[in-house]
């Protein structure tokens, strides 16, 4: 299947692996592009020097299209130290209780820098450049436009959908309420954004002019069916690939997601101090309100070493375990058979709804 949104980019499929920062190592990305689809970095996470880095690994093991997504980001940030004090004092006591010895500690800085990570990824040159968390300036676009770099924009209500058009975005992925990880929600609360993908879907398709990509809740290829059925000219999915022997995402969390229940999936803010969707587990049940109203990314850099060494201990209960509203959907099978799985199932369905 060729879509004309993916013969823009190159790749056979119109199918993008979401880039999940700490989740989507040089591998992944590289089996992903290498099977038709669109591999993501997601480097939000990342120094500079990282990014390059992992995008030389990745240029070394495909030679086909690829993207890299970061978070904009103020490159400064201001934190409430006497609540910064009162949260690590109660993150301390909640690893002490479930007997992890590790602590948190002041990092450098509370998140790279975003506008240093932004060069990287013009140093970089992948040929697709994904954002989430806010719109990047016209001079910025400006720079991912000399280098042939092609813009996607994440959107969560149709008002950031047309934000992102207006600001030169060549298409807009648009993430349902379903959604796996932090929500990109950048004009409204994040309460107010959690609009369902197949009511989201059609209402962006309808007001835009640029293609709109699907994410949110598709596991398999009749959610990819019913995605285009509705106006997507791709599908993003995330969940499906984290149980992907290539994902880095910790063992304890890959063994959890078959067992998600439905009801667990829910809206997070306790790890990183913005919503994200994920299993309400014992770090979630357990966390301490006052600690819970620091924003991101102070919280979240308070929260990694413990998550790090929660990964560690194999205890999955402490961990950020991010997925989207079907987790239990998730196959775990190398990333280039899940590819090619999911557009059997696709091409199945289309035959089916067709007979």
């Amino acid at each position: 299947m060729m879509s004309t949104f993916a013969s823009q980019l190159g790749i056979e499929h119109p199918l993008i692996q979401a880039p999940m920062s700490g989740s989507t190592p040089p591998a992944l990305v590289a089996a992903v592009s290498n099977a038709g689809a669109l591999g993501s970095l997601g480097a939000g996470y990342l120094e500079p020097s990282a990014i390059i880095e992992n995008a030389e690994q990745i240029r070394a093991s495909t030679g086909q299209p690829y993207a890299i997504g970061l978070f904009v980001l103020p490159d400064e940030f201001d934190a409430d130290m006497a609540a910064v004090a009162k949260a690590r004092e109660q993150l301390d006591q909640l690893m002490a209780r479930e007997g992890i010895e590790a602590r948190t500690s002041l990092p450098a800085r509370w998140a790279p820098r975003f506008s240093d990570q932004f060069a990287a990824l013009c140093e970089a040159r992948p040929a697709v450049a994904t954002f989430a968390f806010g719109l990047i300036s016209p001079a910025q676009r400006r720079e991912l436009r000399q280098r042939d770099i092609y813009l996607i924009g994440t959107a969560t209500t149709v008002a950031e959908a047309r934000a992102w058009a207006d600001a030169g975005a060549d298409a807009v992925c648009v993430q349902g309420a379903e959604a796996g990880g932090h929500r990109g929600t950048f004009l409204h609360r994040a309460e107010d954004a959690m609009i369902g993908l197949f009511a989201l879907l059609p209402l962006a398709v309808n007001v835009l002019k640029i293609p709109v990509i699907a994410a949110g809740g598709i596991m398999d290829g009749r959610g990819v069916l019913a995605a285009e059925v509705l106006g997507a000219a791709a599908s993003q999915l995330g969940t499906a690939f984290l149980a992907c022997p290539e994902c880095s995402a910790a063992d304890a969390w890959k063994r959890d997601l078959p067992q998600a229940e439905d009801h667990l999936v829910t809206t997070i803010r306790g790890f990183s101090g913005r919503a994200a969707r994920g299993l309400r587990n014992r770090f979630v049940e357990a966390m301490p309100e006052p600690a819970q109203g620091l924003p991101y990314p102070v919280l979240n850099a308070l929260t990694a070493p413990l998550r790090r060494a929660a990964a560690a201990a194999g205890r999955g209960d402490l961990l950020s375990e991010w997925c989207g509203q079907a987790a239990s959907l998730v196959r775990p099978q190398p990333a280039a058979e899940l590819v090619a799985r999911l557009m059997y199932e696709y091409r199945l369905a289309r035959r089916t709804l067709a007979s």
